[in-house]
């Protein structure tokens, strides 16, 4: 397997010499240096591989900063070993449990009894066919079936070679009970390696290495626990520590903090005003390193689910940088530290990329409401999107599926009796937009999309039901006054349905838009949306792009569908997974889709990005700009998202402006990850993704709207007037312009 990381490692050889060679010198950093933070890798790269193991430390040497910092949380075996191990027990991290099934302690550790497999109970001979393991059930086990054997520290120095090693000294006074010395162990080691860091949790631990080391080489750093913790020595709790900088400053050159010590987080996932305890560390000389940053972990609604965004918030804020982060993932602030650190809104962009928001900023606020169109314009999105449905009174507005429980409070409603079953929609019990009149569905709240609840992983619940609801007719009138935005694409779907009952939504899209002024116009880009040809073919003489929607993932398409496919479309939006398809969520390999739709003059859209990190691959390392990289390097021409301050900032990265890509912001290549499983772990294989024939795109034409007896409606109880009688291309009612909370967002893009 080490060989197999090897090949993984030389493909990326040319870039990491790019890495090294990249840096940041013309941003002032408000570090105690003024040098850039430093970049900790805890245990390698342990987000993804199991923590300390050979692996997870290569990962971290080839895709970090080049000055990165290897971390090993220090256990002692039996015979005085010092090993590289995440935790006191070995079975919170290993399989010791499948071969010493009965060697079992409990120990008392810091005053609480703990149960599991200690390694002071072993020595380190006994390990040698006992093999890491990923720890946090989370993230995962595929490459738990590799024996990767517990490295002594030492050998972690040797193999790996890092450019900067840590030491974590976690537990001393624990091993001191059980006659070991960490002491002895690490003054022992300093002859032979080079210890750049030392941390401990423990005052006198620190203070008893003081005089034996030399403070140029190693630097000795306190470790601050949770404020109510008790630290052994000096019987203060770690909350009344932090007070007395002046204190620590006469055993420690440095201070690591949980990152909350920073930035406090409420019990509600928001943050509240940051701390001065960066700024008092630096007033005492102090440096101060941040700790438990992960990405696979839900982290303050305020970061939208972005990693970056969080890191930035800690070494880019204007007032105060940290002096290096602690991560299970070092690609990340690798990357926020050298592309994405100090860049400004008008910045130009890098890549050439479209920025599509479908519902605005849904990702944020509840999609379609004048908070997410707001928000999607001032984080600097290309083009909004419009998803139309239509009330029962004709008028044609934007929410993201025609079934309001979907998307709004309907069913808490007095509305809320009023279900229907529509098999041709595969709808079930669900209340249809076309039930209620528009002034009903206005007594309505919107409701944020959470598409990711199953994983417990819900969007900004303080503006859960926040925002109004938009006609078509206000979007209009908010893209056309957003000076930022530069076209509107609206979404059709459900056409053939809605004109069997009595709705012409073609002819009430055709007519806002001339309403709106869009068709005497070349400023704003108009994008007529459908993953219906049919739909597309109404829109064939206008002056419109033409977008068709391929909703499955498909792995090729023939040459006869493309054909078909100019003859009504002049772009086209593919799922991620027709780019890159997948297997239990690790990419397998990458498509031709693109290049053919391209070289057949369509443009490639790509949909939908999320930054949830449940909605990406392995491969992206849990960081949504990882993902977009990768497309990018796809060459598509624009992405569809529901967070697009993440697409725009990405956009911007001076990385990309590189000579040569640094390698944390070189794509991922297709397989590599499978290829460092044992043939046991491997996903099992799926069926190939369908290829798109000509009989897939061809829809029969939309039927005329038929003309419904009022008497003979759905059965809802909402009153309004009878929907237009007229045909497809018919004009709707007129729509009066009276939200007034769009209004005060198109002031507000201003």
């Amino acid at each position: 397997m080490r060989s197999i990381l090897y090949l993984l490692l030389l493909c990326c050889s040319a870039a990491f010499v790019a890495a090294q060679r990249s840096s940041n010198v013309t941003s002032k950093w408000q570090t105690l240096s003024g040098d850039a933070p430093k970049v900790i890798a805890r245990g390698g790269f342990s987000g993804l591989f199991p923590d300390s193991s050979y692996n997870a430390y290569m990962l971290a040497k080839q895709i970090s900063a080049a000055d990165w910092i290897a971390w090993c949380d220090v256990q002692l075996t039996k015979d005085g070993v010092g090993i590289c191990f995440p935790d006191l027990k070995l079975n919170n991290a290993s399989d010791i449990d499948t071969f010493f099934k009965n060697n079992q302690s409990t120990y008392l550790v810091n005053g609480v009894p703990q149960k599991g497999w200690f390694s002071v109970d072993f020595n380190f001979k006994d390990l040698a066919n006992v093999s890491l393991k990923q720890g946090v059930y989370s993230r995962t086990p595929r490459f738990d079936g590799n024996i990767q054997q517990i490295l002594m520290v030492q050998e972690v120095a040797s193999q790996v070679k890092p450019p900067g090693f840590w030491l974590n000294i976690q537990h001393d006074s624990f091993y001191i009970q059980h006659n070991l010395s960490m002491r002895s162990f690490v003054l022992s080691l300093s002859r032979s390696v080079i210890v750049n860091y030392i941390s401990s949790p423990e005052v006198n631990f620190l203070r008893s290495i003081a005089s034996r080391l030399n403070p140029r080489v190693t630097k000795r750093v306190f470790r601050f626990l949770g404020e109510d913790d008790m630290e052994p020595s000096t019987n203060q709790t770690y909350g009344s520590l932090v007070k007395n900088l002046t204190f620590i400053k006469t055993f420690a050159s440095g201070i690591l903090v949980p990152k909350h010590y920073i930035w406090p987080v409420d019990s509600t996932l928001y943050l509240q005003p940051h701390t001065s305890v960066v700024l008092d560390a630096h007033k005492e000389g102090l440096e101060i390193f941040a700790a438990d940053f992960v990405n696979d972990v839900p982290f303050a609604y305020n970061y939208s689910y972005d990693p970056v965004a969080e890191y930035l918030s800690f070494i880019d804020n204007g007032e105060f940088s940290v002096d290096g982060v602690l991560s299970d993932f070092p690609l990340t602030p690798s990357a926020s530290i050298d592309c994405f650190s100090h860049l400004g809104k008008n910045d130009k962009p890098q890549v050439k990329l479209q920025i599509i928001s479908p519902e605005g900023a849904s990702g944020d606020y509840p999609g379609c409401t004048n908070l997410a169109y707001t928000k999607a314009a001032t984080d600097g999105a290309d083009v909004l999107g419009c998803p139309v449905q239509m009330t029962k009174d004709g008028i044609p507005f934007c929410l993201g599926s025609i079934n309001l429980v979907d998307a709004t409070t309907v069913a808490q409603s007095p509305f809320s009796t009023i279900t229907t079953t529509v098999p041709e929609l595969q709808i079930k019990n669900g209340i249809l937009t076309i039930n209620l009149t528009w002034s009903d569905i206005q007594k309505l709240k919107p409701a944020i999309s959470n598409r990711w609840s199953k994983f417990r992983l819900l969007r900004n619940q303080k503006a859960r039901n926040d925002g109004n609801f938009t006609s078509l007719a206000d979007f209009l009138t908010f893209a056309k006054n957003a000076t930022s935005v530069s076209g509107v694409m609206i979404n059709i779907e459900n056409a053939a349905y809605l004109a069997r009952q009595g709705l012409g939504v073609i002819g009430a899209v055709m007519d806002t838009l001339s309403k709106a002024g869009y068709n005497n116009q070349t400023a704003k880009k108009v994008m007529i949306q459908s993953n219906d040809s049919s739909v597309l073919e109404e829109f064939k003489k206008s002056s419109y792009e033409l977008v068709y929607t391929v909703d499955d993932a498909i792995d090729d398409i023939e040459n006869s569908t493309l054909l078909e496919i100019k003859t009504f479309a002049k772009s086209v939006i593919i799922a991620k997974n027709s780019v890159f398809p997948t297997e239990s969520a690790f990419i397998i390999d990458q498509t031709n889709v693109v290049q053919k739709l391209q070289s057949a003059n369509l443009p490639v859209y790509v949909q939908l990005f999320n930054n949830e990190f449940v909605s990406q691959a392995w491969d992206y390392f849990s960081d949504s700009s990882v993902e977009l990289n990768n497309y990018v390097g796809a060459a598509i021409d624009g992405v569809i998202t529901e967070y697009p301050s993440t697409a725009v900032r990405y956009r911007r990265n001076r990385c990309l402006g590189f000579k040569e890509l640094p390698a944390y912001m070189s794509p991922v290549q297709p397989g590599l990850l499978l290829g460092l499983m044992a043939p046991q772990s491997l996903p099992p294989a799926e069926a190939p993704n369908p290829v798109l024939t000509e009989n897939d795109v061809i829809e029969p034409p939309l039927p005329p709207v038929a003309k419904i007896n009022p008497a003979s409606d759905n059965g809802s109880t909402a009153a309004g007037p009878n929907p237009p009688p007229n045909g497809q291309s018919s004009l709707v009612a007129s729509i009066l312009m009276s939200s007034v909370a769009i209004l005060l967002g198109m002031i507000m893009v201003y």
